[in-house]
């Protein structure tokens, strides 16, 4: 779970990519989710951009992308979402450590 500071953070990192995928009308489909999943592997942080053909809103793709490749919401803005999922492998972005509690 990311903190509000560690979600800033990546919206801020999120701010000049670009969309990299589209949720066409098909909408979430296994193809999109195993691409999703290599990205986010290779990346950590993804722009997915919702068409507007599609049955599903950005809000229900991210969070339907986010629970099938295991990562985390950062954003939903207009048609688009960023999604977050530390790398299991080789670890780029490092977040703003969260406060002990």
């Amino acid at each position: 779970m990311l903190t509000s500071k560690q979600r800033a953070y990546l919206r801020s990192m999120a701010n000049g990519m670009d969309a990299i995928f589209q949720v066409g009308k098909n909408g979430v489909t296994p193809e999109l989710r195993e691409t999703v999943h290599t990205a986010l592997e290779a990346r950590e942080l993804i722009k997915i951009n919702v068409l507007d053909n599609n049955m599903l809103g950005p809000r229900e793709a991210a969070e339907m992308l986010s629970s099938r490749t295991g990562s985390e919401v950062v954003q939903v803005i207009g048609n688009k979402f960023v999604l977050f999922r530390q790398s299991k492998t080789k670890p780029v972005i490092e977040l703003p450590k969260a406060p002990k509690a």
